[in-house]
């Protein structure tokens, strides 16, 4: 049996994340902390990269990724510009597990939601060598899902 190579706590984060009850560390069902391994541990230290603003972790002032900027922008291509610069920037700086293969940022197709910026990151995680897909939803609006 081998142990994970990447390995940390699940953390439900309530907008990006299924429904799994409570936000926060989730809890199994022996009253232990969940864990995620491998490429679900990448993948959430991304999701809350993503959303975390810098200056919100007291240990780690500059942790997180600037998108924050941009609510309340309009949501065309110098909004989608900026969103992959931000992107591109928090990646290269705080997650050097994955190699960034392509990013993009695009309007939202759905008409129900023309404040919505998605952004597509597909990486490659160095470790294995497994290309993975992320889209994250940007609300412009500055409204809360």
């Amino acid at each position: 049996m081998s142990t994970p190579r990447y390995c940390c706590w699940r953390f439900c984060h309530p907008q990006l994340d299924e429904p799994l009850g409570n936000a926060g560390l989730q809890l199994s069902g022996r009253g232990q902390i969940e864990t995620v391994t491998e490429r679900s541990s990448v993948r959430q230290a991304i999701l809350l990269l993503l959303s975390t603003r810098p200056g919100e972790r007291v240990m780690r002032p500059q942790y997180g990724c600037d998108l924050h900027r941009l609510v309340f922008s309009p949501n065309d291509d110098t909004t989608a510009g900026l969103a992959i610069h931000y992107v591109r920037q928090a990646i290269e700086l705080w997650e050097p597990r994955i190699d960034r293969v392509r990013l993009d940022a695009v309007r939202s197709l759905d008409e129900e939601s023309p404040g919505l910026l998605e952004i597509s990151l597909e990486y490659r995680l160095r470790a294995t060598l497994e290309n993975e897909h992320l889209v994250y939803g940007l609300n412009l609006t500055g409204e809360q899902a």
